[in-house]
């Protein structure tokens, strides 16, 4: 069976809880955005991509849901699923899990490739459009996730 891809674990850091004693919501998105690097470094388009290449991704949108707080001393595990993927723009449906196995967040994202000359929006090199394209078939054997492409709204009952 087909899962989404996992990343290391991460450990939360003393200063990113707010008064509320829990995570404070800024840093969802870093972990998330860490977990995006060891995906893109899995890839073959990270760090080491960006100095040989000159290109990049950078988030266009993002839309991040928090279904249970996270507290100090807690450690975390990303999974990313691929959902789609164009010439140039790859769409990505992240899920953050509690080291107990509970689901804390989701963060659904729309990347741009970059030239980093420009920088501008960019095709991708067609060998990692189609690495992409393979995980993207792959993932959408997957049983489809309510939150992926979820607007926010009031949900009204009746």
């Amino acid at each position: 069976m087909t899962h989404p891809h996992p990343t290391p674990f991460q450990e939360l850091e003393p200063g990113w809880f707010d008064y509320n004693g829990h995570l404070n919501m800024a840093y969802y998105n870093v972990l998330f955005d860490r977990a995006v690097d060891y995906f893109f470094d899995d890839m073959g388009c990270g760090r080491t991509y960006r100095e040989s290449e000159n290109h990049s991704f950078f988030t266009a949108e993002a839309h991040v849901c928090y279904v249970r707080e996270l507290k100090a001393g807690s450690t975390v595990q990303a999974t990313i699923r691929l959902v789609d993927v164009d010439a140039k723009r790859i769409h990505v449906f992240e899920e953050l899990f509690h080291r107990d196995g509970w689901l804390a967040a989701t963060s659904e994202t729309l990347l741009l490739h970059i030239d980093m000359a420009g920088p501008k929006v960019a095709a991708m090199p067609e060998a990692l459009r189609e690495r992409f394209e393979i995980l993207a078939r792959r993932h959408a054997a997957l049983p489809l996730d309510e939150r992926i492409g979820r607007s926010i709204r009031i949900h009204r009952k009746g």
